[in-house]
């Protein structure tokens, strides 16, 4: 299966998301915020990244950005947004991905939009100089 990265601050969630991804086959790591999830991104394979929009520190929109502007090859890797706030298309717009899932979503509705972005690998192509992470979301 998939490398994936998980980032996202609330604890239940991530437990969650880690549990169920690794029943489906798939290696899964974790971090709790955009700073966390970029020292993941320098220390391991990454196939894919669920992204949360709302953290303390980075948000996930400032954390895409990061990767973008560093340019090191971690730019190409598919973003799947994750959010319960309402304007998560316009965010994922901003960002430039296909992929975003709301929360509370089902397992099969998060897994199809894993397994689509794994299958596309759209890479994000953002549209804004540097992400609103408050607008909207």
């Amino acid at each position: 299966m998939a490398d994936l990265l998980i980032v996202d601050d609330d604890e239940d969630i991530l437990e969650a998301l880690a549990e169920l991804l690794a029943s489906e086959g798939h290696h899964v790591c974790v971090a709790h915020d955009g700073i966390e999830g970029l020292k993941c991104l320098d220390a391991e394979h990454v196939d894919l990244i669920l992204l949360d929009v709302e953290m303390p520190r980075l948000t996930g929109p400032e954390m895409a950005y990061e990767i973008f502007v560093r340019d090191a090859g971690n730019e190409r890797i598919p973003i799947v947004l994750l959010s319960g706030k309402l304007g998560l298309d316009s965010v994922a717009k901003a960002i430039g991905t296909p992929y975003f899932v709301p929360k509370p979503s089902s397992a099969d509705q998060l897994c199809a939009s894993i397994e689509r972005a794994l299958t596309e690998r759209t890479p994000p192509h953002p549209s804004l100089p540097a992400p609103d992470a408050h607008a909207g979301a």
